[in-house]
Order: C-alpha cells, then sequence, then structure tokens
C-alpha cells in the first residue's frame, strides 16, 4: 500500500510555482485530490455564506449575481458551491461546459438558475443551453434584472475588465442591454454591490482583503490531514518528515504564530498599498514556502521545478544542501529562476519590500561581526547559532571569516557570502520580535521603514476604533507642509495652505492661503479617519460640510514620514509628490470654496498674506496691504 505521506507532498506540489501550472484551475485541483484520495486546500470563502443564501429557498426575492476578480479569486469554486446546493449533477459540473441551467427554488418559486461559470470560455455559439448565443443568453440576462415578470436568475463570473467591453460590444438598442452596461459601470467604479431598481448583486472578490485570505488558506494549509500521515509515516531522521526534513523544519516554522503574523503583516501592507493578492497566489506561496529548493539538483538528481519531493528529502540532506531549502527565502521566491519569479505577481509585490537587500548598520554588523562583538553575540547566538538548518552553519563562518579577512570584492567567495546575508536577513526580518531591544527592528530590513508604525499606530488603532495619536498626525501634516511650501519648514501643529505668485504649482508657494490646525478648533481640524471599508483617510475639515480627503496608503504614508524626517520629495517618489500636489490644488479650492461663503471681509480684496520663516524654520504670516 503506498504512503500517503509522499503523495501529499507530489498533491502540494500542483499549489506551487510548478511549470505545469496545474494550480490554474479549480478543476484540476480536485481530480489531482481524487486520483491521490486527498481531500484538497479548503476553506470557506468569506462570502460563500451570503452567495449561498441568495439561491436559497428562503431568499428574500429571485436575484442574479455577477462574480468579478482576478484570476485565482475563487469564482469557479463558488458557482460550483451554488451548483452542488442546487443539487446539481456533479459529473456534468466536471465536463468542459461553461454553461449550466437547473430549476430550484429561489425565495418560494420555481425559478430557472443559469450558471456561467467563466465568461470569456463561453462560445460564441453552441453549449449555451437554448439560447442560439452568447449575446443572445447576455441579452435575455440584461432582461432578467430589470423585468420582475422573468423568473429566471443568473449567476456569472466573470475575470476583471471583461464585464464592461463585453456589454459595449452587445446591441445597445435592444431592450435593456444600454441599462445594464451602465449599472455593471456604476457597480465597480463606485464599489457597491446593488442599485435600487435592479436584481442584480456584484461581489468584485478583488476587494476581499489579502489578510484574511491569508488567515484563512495558512489555517486550512496547516491543519491538512496530509502533515498527519508525514508525521506518522517518518522511518528516520534523514526521511520525509524525520528530524532533519527541510520540509518538516519548514512546516513547523511556517506554524509559529510570529512567523505567521509577519507574513500576514506583510499581506496587510499589500492590502492598503491597494495591491490585492488572490487566493491562488497565497496558495503558491505557502506550498512554496515549505517545498521550495534553491537549486536544480541535489546529489546528482534533478529536483523538479525547484519543489522538493519525498524522495528528494535524503538526498538534500546527505549532500548538506539543507540551507537552500530555507522556508525565509522560499516565501520570496528566492528558490526560483529570475523569470519564474517574475511570471508571478505575488513574489513580484512582495519584491517591492526588498526584504533581505534592505538592511541597516546594526542588522549587518550583528550578521557579521556579531560572533565576536560581546555587545550583539547573544543576538548572533540568538538568531544564527542556535539556528541548526538555516542559521550560522560551517560554509556560512568560512565565507564570513574571508569577507572579514578583507576578500577580494570581485571574489567568487564574497559574491556567495553577499548572497548569504540576503536569506539571513530574510530570515532576521521573520526571527526578530516586534518590540525588540537594541535597535534591531524588522521594519527597518525593509524599504518601508515606518511599516510597523502604520500597522500599529494607524491601522490597529482604527479598526480598535481609537482616535490616532496626535505625533502621527503631527508628523504627515509636517511633511505636506514642506511639500506644499516648498521649503524645510517645521510646523507640525497646523497645516499651511498656499500658493505661488504664479499658481499652485510653484515650486516654492509663499502666499498664504489658509490655516488648518492639527488640533480641533471647531470643525476644523486635520485628521486621520477610517472610509466605508476602514482605509484610513488624512482629512483636512473646514466645516461641517466641507472636507478634502487623501487615501493614506502605505506608499503615502512612508513618504510624507521620510518627508518629514528630511528627505527631499522628488529624490522619494515622483509619484507620490504629483499626489500631494493634486490634493493641495482640491484643498486650496476647498479652503477659497469655504472663504467665498463665509467671510464678507472687504479687507481681504486688498490684502495679501505671505508666509515668513524665523530662524528656526517656524512659518509666520505676514500681511501686505495692496495699494488700489
Amino acid at each position: 500500500m503506498a504512503k500517503k505521506g509522499p503523495q501529499w507532498i507530489r498533491f502540494l506540489r500542483h499549489y506551487g510555482p510548478s511549470a505545469r501550472n496545474d494550480n490554474m484551475y479549480d478543476e484540476h485541483i480536485r481530480a489531482s485530490a481524487a486520483r491521490s484520495k486527498l481531500k484538497p486546500l479548503l476553506f470557506e470563502h468569506p462570502i460563500q455564506d451570503e452567495l449561498l443564501a441568495l439561491f436559497s429557498p428562503s431568499a428574500e426575492s429571485p436575484t442574479s449575481v455577477i462574480l468579478t476578480g482576478t484570476a485565482g479569486d475563487g469564482k469557479t469554486h463558488l458557482c460550483r458551491q451554488v451548483w452542488m446546493q442546487l443539487k446539481g449533477d456533479l459529473e456534468q459540473w466536471e465536463s468542459d461546459d461553461v454553461y449550466f441551467n437547473i430549476v430550484a427554488n429561489i425565495a418560494g418559486t420555481d425559478t430557472i438558475v443559469h450558471i456561467v461559470r467563466d465568461l470569456t470560455g463561453l462560445p460564441e455559439t453552441g453549449k449555451t443551453g437554448d439560447f442560439v448565443s452568447k449575446t443572445e443568453l447576455l441579452e435575455f440576462f440584461s432582461c432578467t434584472i430589470f423585468d420582475n415578470s422573468v423568473e429566471n436568475v443568473f449567476l456569472i463570473a466573470a475575470n476583471d475588465g471583461q464585464l464592461v467591453d463585453t456589454w459595449a460590444r452587445l446591441n445597445k438598442s435592444k431592450e435593456y442591454v444600454d441599462d445594464t452596461g451602465r449599472l455593471l459601470e456604476n457597480l465597480l467604479f463606485n464599489d457597491c454591490q446593488e442599485e435600487k431598481g435592479s436584481k442584480l448583486k456584484l461581489f468584485n472578490l478583488s476587494r476581499i482583503s489579502s489578510a484574511e485570505l491569508f488567515d484563512r488558506s495558512v489555517n486550512a494549509f496547516i491543519d491538512h490531514e496530509g502533515w498527519q500521515y508525514c508525521e506518522e509515516e517518518a522511518e528516520s531522521d534523514n526521511d520525509l518528515f524525520g528530524a532533519n526534513c527541510p520540509i518538516r523544519r519548514n512546516y513547523e516554522i511556517l506554524k509559529l504564530d510570529q512567523t505567521r503574523s509577519r507574513i500576514r503583516a506583510l499581506m496587510e501592507l499589500c492590502d492598503h498599498n491597494e495591491i490585492h493578492l488572490s487566493i491562488r497566489r497565497v496558495l503558491m506561496l505557502l506550498a512554496n514556502s515549505v517545498l521550495g529548493f534553491a537549486g536544480n539538483e541535489a546529489a546528482g538528481k534533478k529536483v523538479e521545478d525547484r519543489l522538493l519531493r519525498a524522495v528528494d528529502v535524503p538526498r538534500v540532506i546527505e549532500s548538506g544542501q539543507v540551507v537552500k531549502a530555507s522556508i525565509y527565502n522560499n516565501i520570496f521566491g528566492g528558490n526560483l529562476t529570475e523569470y519564474r519569479r517574475n511570471s508571478h505577481d505575488i513574489y513580484e509585490q512582495l519584491g517591492r519590500f526588498r526584504i533581505g537587500h534592505e538592511t541597516s548598520n546594526r542588522v549587518d554588523n550583528l550578521l557579521i561581526y556579531g560572533d565576536s562583538d560581546n555587545g550583539l553575540k547573544k543576538h548572533f547566538d540568538q538568531f544564527l547559532t542556535d539556528d541548526n538548518f538555516y542559521g550560522a552553519n560551517e560554509s556560512y563562518r568560512a565565507l564570513q571569516m574571508a569577507y572579514i579577512e578583507g576578500a577580494d570584492e570581485e571574489d567568487a567567495e564574497t559574491e556567495q557570502f553577499l548572497e548569504m546575508l540576503v536569506s539571513q536577513r530574510r530570515g532576521l526580518f521573520f526571527k526578530i520580535p516586534e518590540s525588540f531591544e537594541d535597535g534591531l527592528s524588522p521594519w527597518d530590513l525593509t524599504v518601508f521603514s515606518f511599516a510597523g508604525e502604520y500597522l500599529d499606530r494607524v491601522l490597529r488603532r482604527l479598526n480598535d476604533g481609537k482616535k490616532i495619536e496626535k505625533r502621527v498626525v503631527s508628523r504627515l501634516t509636517l511633511g505636506l507642509n514642506r511639500i506644499f511650501i516648498g521649503m524645510l519648514v517645521a510646523s507640525d501643529d497646523e497645516l499651511w495652505l498656499t500658493t505661488g505668485l504664479s499658481g499652485s504649482d510653484a515650486k516654492v508657494s509663499l502666499v498664504l492661503e489658509d490655516r488648518v490646525s492639527v488640533t480641533r478648533d471647531s470643525w476644523r481640524c486635520v485628521t486621520i479617519v477610517p472610509d466605508s471599508r476602514g482605509f484610513p483617510l488624512f482629512r483636512v475639515t473646514f466645516n461641517d460640510k466641507s472636507s478634502v480627503d487623501l487615501k493614506l496608503t502605505l506608499t503615502r504614508f512612508e513618504f510624507l514620514s521620510r518627508v518629514a524626517e528630511g528627505v527631499l520629495p522628488g529624490s522619494f517618489s515622483k509619484e507620490c509628490l504629483e499626489d500631494m500636489l493634486a490634493f493641495k490644488s482640491r484643498l486650496l479650492s476647498a479652503a477659497k470654496h469655504h472663504q467665498n461663503v463665509f467671510s464678507d471681509d472687504e479687507d481681504s480684496l486688498t490684502e495679501i498674506r505671505f508666509v515668513e520663516l524665523d530662524e528656526m524654520g517656524y512659518p509666520r504670516p505676514k500681511t501686505v496691504e495692496l495699494d488700489i
């Protein structure tokens, strides 16, 4: 009888970044699971209960549904769940058909349910049930969401960008087609699920938090029965899931709360940089993290797709190449070729954090000299010496010594040691606790040095319903003042809205239009508040009816924080600088409108207020009267 442990590892490789791309299709995964007699990685999709309720006898009324999002967001899986709830034929579902229909009791009424599990894959003619063509089917769908007399509902799955284009190609003279096109545009543009007057609900799966998807995915991954088979069937230390097995070690590291929370933090930061990572990509990350191997072969045998199999484990251990299976490197796709890594968006996005390539003097002193430095040795031992798998092994210490003794910068050993430093920095990112002493922060190992503060002092506090600390708002205000005025001002207690004599886009703007305090003054104040989805907004309020918001993404938070610390705005990010100047223009317009409505001061027509800086860089207003 074949062991299930190796079968589980073989099946898990389908989720990884393999050349065959079996992970691209829900059906392929299920077929592979059936052959292996193992369960696929499953968890309850965040919208599953709400979706199934719409296709049940207890629904309020028959309603059509569109599922949109990126590839791998779970659209096909959700369609399958609905089909199974409606008692649809499983064998029919597992065919190559794209269109299905069934009669079911929806909201107490016998209703024909039409399911299109892939709008792109729906052929123009044939395999569309009683409809002559795809066009006729979609025109009929347009009628069902506006005509209450039609006892039909649809469930349509479509990738991002397909919906509006598809309806734009339909004949708009047909009844309700143009109305449907406008409805879809409004729902997508305004990020809404439904609109009064239509029987349609749209779920944009790309709006679901990547961090939430990671939570569900990693629980399903860690708790899968396959790992128990591996543990029960391990025969020796050097076999699959033995004491020396890198797969086992990676699995154990992934189970640690700190490892999971640090990966989740990266996912949450991606969310707040307006980047969505699909379920398929998250599962790929997990599979590659545990099975990845940074090499083509071990002990002369090929390691296919750089993903370990059970038979590879003894060879990797015997050849002393365990370090090449480091989970810390695998999480960022470090085991993959550059071409393969760049072809997957999740590694591209995680790569933007530059983890492993960004560092600090403190971190590199620890990694290079920590073994002989009394002040750093305890940390070196904690993070490197005590890590028997991926820490300071004999090879690392030999290359470390050669580097310290002044090896040639062009030497192959030096290059190898610098590559090891990248992997060790990545390890430190996951090993260093959040509140560690001695000036070591995991976020110093990323390009976003303020990411930890963004998570703890902005996102967490907003999520807990707490007010953002004044010092955070003040620092962002200081960054904005330096951009708006164009000089190294020192004011962080007021937002200075200035323009230049040649307009608002002047590099140095010293004409004062308005000031808004960080501390609440009646309605006028600068604050950070959440939007309807919990996304932080930097809000400038002029009165109870007038405010201007700036979406406070991670990149913008980092940008303003660095400018407040003295970085020139143009040298950090031209895109962010343009965003801030556009925000300034909106603020000036709102301030002008507020002044026109609430001020009847005739002197304002004959006076110009300028900004002067004192010797400490603090701005102060100076009024100049015009002789007119």
